[in-house]
C-alpha cells in the first residue's frame, strides 16, 4: 500500500471528511480545503503535518489557483486530486431563482473544472497523477425537482469525457465517482437547499421529490466509509476505472436507464442512417 498525498475539496463534512479520516489513518498526507474548517480542528491536532488545511470557496476561481499552487508548494508533490465539494439544490426549474441556479452551477460544475485546470500544470510537470471527481448517480439519470443539480453533474461528466483524453499523454488518469445515496448529513432537512415554492407545482412529481427528501424518511443504503474506501482502493489500480459506481441503488438505477437508452437508440437506427447525405 503506497503512501500518497491528496488534495481534497469539501473536507469539512460528508464524503470529504470520511475520506480524509481514512487517508490520515493509513498514513497518507492530505491537503484539505473547505469554506469552514472548524470541524477539522481535532484532526489537525491529532495528525499535525500530515494534514494541511486552507479555506476555499470553489466559486472563487483566483482563490482556487492560489490554494492549489500553495498546496503543491507545501507538499512538493500531490498524487491525487479529489473534487468533492458540492451540494443538492431542490426545486422545479421554474421555481428556482437565478441566483440559486448560478450558485449551484458555480459550485458543482465550474468549481470542479477550475480545480482541475489549476492542478494540471503541476501534474504534468511532476509526470502524472490521478484526478477523482465525485459526480453522482444523478450524472446518469434525471429526477424531477433536481434539474439544475443534474445539469451540474451531467455537465461535469461531459467535461471529463473530453479532458480525460486530452491529459492521457501526460500520464494523468481520471475516475468519475458515481455514488448513490450515502448515509451522510447531505439529506438532513437543514442541509437541503430549496427554491421558492410555486403553488402550481403542488402535488406534481417535482414537489413530491423534494418533500420526500425533506421528510427525513429516506434512509440511503450506502455506507460512507465503505464507499470512500472503494474510492481510495481504486487509486491502487494500475489503470484507473473511467467510472466507479457505488451503492446498490446507483447500480440498479444506472443499469435500468442505460438499458432503456440503448434500446431507444437501436429503435432509431434506421432513422439515423437515413439522414446521411447521398453517396
Amino acid at each position: 500500500m503506497a503512501q500518497r498525498t491528496w488534495f481534497i475539496t469539501g473536507v469539512n463534512s460528508g464524503f470529504g471528511l470520511v475520506t480524509t479520516e481514512l487517508l490520515l489513518k493509513r498514513g497518507d498526507r492530505v491537503a484539505g480545503t473547505a469554506r469552514k474548517l472548524q470541524q477539522l480542528d481535532g484532526l489537525k491536532a491529532q495528525y499535525g503535518e500530515q494534514l494541511w488545511l486552507a479555506s476555499l470557496d470553489v466559486e472563487d476561481t483566483p482563490a482556487i489557483r492560489n490554494v492549489v499552487d500553495a498546496a503543491f508548494q507545501h507538499f512538493g508533490r500531490i498524487d491525487v486530486i479529489l473534487n468533492n465539494a458540492g451540494y443538492a439544490l431542490i426545486g422545479a426549474a421554474e421555481e428556482l431563482t437565478d441566483e440559486q441556479i448560478i450558485h449551484q452551477l458555480n459550485t458543482n460544475l465550474m468549481g470542479s473544472i477550475q480545480v482541475v485546470r489549476a492542478a494540471l500544470p503541476h501534474l504534468r510537470t511532476q509526470g502524472g497523477g490521478r484526478i477523482l471527481q465525485v459526480a453522482s448517480v444523478g450524472a446518469q439519470i434525471g429526477v424531477p425537482g433536481m434539474s439544475i443539480y443534474h445539469a451540474s453533474k451531467w455537465g461535469i461528466e461531459g467535461f471529463f469525457e473530453a479532458t480525460t483524453q486530452e491529459i492521457a499523454p501526460f500520464n494523468i488518469q481520471t475516475t468519475m465517482v458515481e455514488p448513490g445515496g450515502g448515509r451522510t448529513a447531505i439529506f438532513d432537512a437543514g442541509r437541503l437547499v430549496h427554491g421558492p415554492a410555486l403553488s402550481a407545482y403542488a402535488g406534481t412529481p417535482a414537489r413530491q421529490s423534494g418533500e420526500f427528501l425533506a421528510s427525513g424518511t429516506y434512509v440511503p443504503p450506502g455506507d460512507p466509509v465503505k464507499m470512500m474506501q472503494a474510492v481510495i482502493d481504486s487509486v491502487d489500480l494500475a489503470e484507473a476505472p473511467k467510472r466507479l459506481v457505488l451503492g446498490s441503488d446507483a447500480y440498479s438505477t444506472i443499469h435500468e436507464v442505460l438499458t432503456k437508452r440503448l434500446a431507444a437508440l437501436e429503435a432509431q437506427k434506421q432513422i439515423a442512417l437515413s439522414t446521411d447525405a447521398d453517396a
